[in-house]
């Protein structure tokens, strides 16, 4: 299929820490004697949890998990059915739904069957998930353009004024997330283009499995 790549629908969640926290396993140092550094950081430190969903077309969202008081909330199976059924298809209908396909991560609320059989009643075949039409390829999260573009580029800048409430920090996602123009999302497709090249040129059993193969 032409262009198949451009027609992937892709989401996920992340979450943002009021306080700038960032997951110690992407964040190192490097040292010839040990620095004897503490990072202190809050036992619960406050955050939003947020979801997006991103193709060669535009974004969808973002999308601010909260339960029915308007508080930030995980995560859970009913909360993601609640945003699909709510927010995600209503938005999804503005687009020509034919012409997308939708990939999602492997987390439990993703794929349990409630949640699986939710998004085949919208999608049909059109869904590339664990557990669904479509089996996403093992290891191949990396390359999605949530994970290597729009999550660390949107990090990247809302923290510049340092905001101090989450409805500061709302308001700044919000925007950032507007001001992402077509133009840079067709760069970001070029790239990752060029990455699954490199993978199939290299033999590699992830992305090309799906893409290469329709």
């Amino acid at each position: 299929m032409v262009d198949f790549h451009k027609r992937i629908l892709f989401s996920d969640e992340a979450h943002f820490w009021l306080n700038g926290y960032v997951n110690k396993q992407n964040c190192r140092i490097w040292s010839e004697a040990n620095p004897q550094v503490y990072v202190e950081t809050p036992l619960h430190p406050e955050k939003l949890t947020v979801w997006c969903a991103l193709w060669a077309g535009g974004i969808i969202g973002p999308y601010f998990i909260k339960n029915v008081e308007g508080h930030n909330v995980r995560v859970n199976g009913d909360r993601y059915r609640a945003m699909i059924t709510n927010f995600f298809i209503p938005e999804l209908n503005n687009h020509d739904v034919q012409e997308l396909w939708s990939q999602q991560d492997g987390a439990t609320c993703d794929t349990a069957r409630a949640t699986i059989d939710l998004l085949k009643d919208t999608l049909g075949d059109r869904l590339i998930s664990r557990f669904g039409p479509v089996n996403w390829p093992l290891k191949s999260c990396d390359l999605t353009l949530l994970d290597y573009f729009l999550w660390c580029y949107v990090k990247s800048l809302v923290y510049a004024d340092e905001p101090q409430t989450l409805d500061h920090l709302e308001d700044n996602i919000r925007r950032v997330i507007a001001d992402i123009r077509p133009q840079m999302l067709e760069k970001v497709i070029e790239n990752w283009t060029s990455r699954l090249e490199y993978i199939r040129a290299s033999r590699g059993s992830s992305m090309p499995e799906i893409i290469f193969k329709m």
